[in-house]
């Protein structure tokens, strides 16, 4: 297992994954430790001179105005009843953990307890918090050990930072609380006793540094970026699946466009998108290529191979009086309407890629900013400098520990999440919609006896999930609750950021994943269908006609000008080469299809189909699909 160093000040959001998922021992710096060694020392000195000083020599909130003497008040408390007093300092710092720890709720999920406790212990190795060296180098060894403490979810309102929560991981020093151990929960004794090891008494400052600060925020943010991030990049291969589904336009996506409004994020998507597409026939396919669906009939193919399909085909011929002021285009297109509509730009969920999915990423990036900022920030209070020559100036009491940087941050996090959704709803619904499928069967299957819905209920679901995350979405930050007697007037509820943006991350992959199983649909009818039109051309003019709505009467003065046209459009279908989807759209569907979701020809439970599809997507392999044909093809997107 690799070592993490800790020093307080170059700790990194990928290191905090890492952490999270268990993978990586902790090691303590040891020049810092000795900075953290001559901050405690100090803060100890200043206690026994009798020094007032808030949350050490004080109560706290409210209770500030009050001091501690040097020994307790009341004589007659029974030890055998409460235990061994220590020292009003000690007993304070004990106090305020087990008195703070009132969270409820289900315990958080071990990573984002790992998260914090890296987080924690990394702030007060920057050695202005008071706390010792044995007290870091306890959370260390039961981080490597592989303890979990339980902290339940809710209780936090993100300023005097995460209170209750970090009281509840600070429980286990104390010998109280529970911990994972194993995956076996215990009681937090237990838990010391099996790795040999006792209850730490806490001296002055100790629990104030452990408890007072922004470390379960900052944990909820490091996981919710990282995982935004991976979904921004599935919701930009989703919507280039769907592109290539629609024989969508390329023009949307012309680096000279982008340039002209040169957002990071904007430029970033539009290149991705090209190299996502790069090598697809199917894209700016010429309008007459892509026929239209029609219901199977038992007429409708004249050999045992095509009979197989689950649709026909159809054009219209465009009459010359309807070309008339359109002549320009019919020079270059040939005058048969099939699937694709007569338009030179898609909808704006396809078209609008780069600026929506791109402004997300360009939010991401301001996130990672302020996070990577307090990854390496003292967040408690009071803050010490020893090197000061007044008190005063050596015990600062002040606002490090307000969460508002990253409330106000995960806020935006919990906007992206709908807005990514709701972009791949809607190219969903287009697909499934025979109004806006440019020429696909309504709700993806050919339907040949009126008794299949196809995928009609997956854009229900998807919508259903789009709705959750938009009501989710709503800031908290915003509504502040005072707290301590009104000592604390303002607090951020960045806790409840964090806690529903991690929530929202699931739902906006499920919708992710639903657009990659319709759009793979999509795909494979496309082709289909147009593989159907090339061997229709094959078979001749006369049986392409048969296939064409609109023709004139034989005999009539329009027919030969109708059946040249049939002719140049069956020899064209005819050379025609095959129009396959590009590299990385091959390799997706194809590895949709190896984990065990088949092309749907007629309606089947697709309970199974979704939970193989949504396993197949929180694995990573769409995303693991599409680099391995990028590195394969080499698929530049330039």
């Amino acid at each position: 297992m690799e070592s993490l160093v800790l020093d307080g000040r170059s700790l990194s959001i990928a290191e905090v994954l890492q952490a999270a998922k268990g993978s990586v021992r902790l090691v303590l710096d040891r020049k810092q430790l000795e900075q953290v060694e001559r901050c405690a020392r100090f803060v100890a000195a200043q206690v026994a001179a009798g020094e007032a000083i808030y949350g050490v020599t004080t109560g706290f909130g409210s209770n500030a105005e009050r001091l501690l003497g040097k020994r307790p008040l009341r004589a007659d408390v029974d030890p055998e009843v409460h235990g061994r007093r220590p020292p009003p300092p000690s007993e304070l710092q004990r106090n305020l953990i087990l008195s703070h720890a009132v969270g409820v709720g289900e315990a958080l999920a071990p990573e984002v307890v790992r998260a914090m406790m890296v987080i924690r212990i990394n702030t007060l190795m920057r050695g202005h918090s008071g706390i010792r060296a044995k007290v870091l180098e306890r959370l260390v060894r039961l981080h490597n050990a592989g303890v979990v403490p339980v902290v339940p979810e809710k209780g936090s309102v993100g300023a005097s930072g995460d209170l209750a929560p970090l009281s509840h991981l600070a429980l286990l020093l104390l010998g109280e609380g529970e911990a994972f151990l194993d995956g076996v929960r215990l009681p937090g004794a237990q838990a010391l006793a099996a790795l040999g090891l006792e209850p730490i008494e806490l001296g002055p400052k100790e629990g104030l540094a452990l408890n007072n600060g922004t470390s379960l925020m900052l944990a909820f943010a490091c996981l919710s970026l990282a995982g935004l991030e991976r979904l921004l990049d599935l919701a930009d291969l989703a919507a280039a699946l769907s592109l290539e589904a629609f024989a969508g336009r390329s023009a949307a996506f012309d680096p000279r466009v982008h340039v002209l409004r040169p957002h990071a994020g904007q430029i970033a998507c539009a290149r991705r998108i090209r190299q996502l597409i790069a090598g697809s026939a199917l894209i700016d396919l010429d309008y007459h290529l892509a026929p239209a669906f029609a219901p199977w009939t038992p007429a409708a193919w004249w050999s045992e191979d095509l009979a197989r399909l689950s649709f026909d085909i159809r054009w219209r011929w465009v009459r010359p009086e309807e070309r008339e002021g359109r002549e320009a285009f019919y020079a270059r297109h040939r005058p048969f309407r099939g699937g694709k509509k007569h338009q030179p730009q898609d909808a704006y969920s396809l078209r609008c890629v780069p600026q929506v999915h791109g402004a997300v990423r360009d939010l991401l990036a301001r996130v990672r900013a302020v996070l990577e900022c307090e990854l390496n920030a003292v967040t408690d209070n009071p803050i010490v400098f020893p090197e000061a020559r007044e008190v005063r100036e050596q015990f600062v009491s002040a606002g490090n520990f307000h969460g508002m940087p990253l409330a106000l941050a995960l806020a935006e996090l919990k906007l992206a999440a709908p807005v990514l959704a709701s972009m791949s709803e809607r190219r969903i619904a287009k697909l499934l919609d025979p109004a806006t499928s440019d020429g696909l069967p309504p709700f993806l299957v050919g339907n040949e006896d009126a008794t299949d819905s196809g995928l009609m209920i997956v854009q229900y679901t998807a919508a259903a999930l789009v709705n959750e995350l938009a009501t989710a979405s709503h800031p908290a930050c915003v509504y502040s609750i005072p707290t301590s007697a009104n000592a604390e007037d303002h607090v951020s509820m960045g806790a409840t950021e964090g806690r529903q943006v991690f929530a929202m991350l699931a739902d906006l992959e499920r919708v992710i994943g639903l657009e990659l199983f319709v759009a793979c649909q999509a795909l494979e009818l496309r082709s289909q269908m147009i593989e159907a039109a090339r061997a229709t051309g094959r078979a001749g003019a006369e049986r392409l006609i048969t296939k064409i709505e609109g023709a004139p009467e034989p005999g009539t003065a329009l027919r030969p000008q109708f059946e040249r046209e049939v002719a140049e459009l069956a020899a064209e279908l005819a050379e025609r080469p095959s129009c396959p989807p590009g590299p990385v759209a091959r390799a997706v569907l194809a590895s949709l299809r190896a984990a065990g979701v088949a092309f749907l020809e007629r309606d089947r439970a697709l309970d199974q189909d979704l939970r193989v599809l949504f396993d197949w997507v929180a694995r990573g392999e769409p995303l693991r699909a599409a680099a391995e044909a990028l590195a394969e093809h080499g698929a530049e997107g330039r």
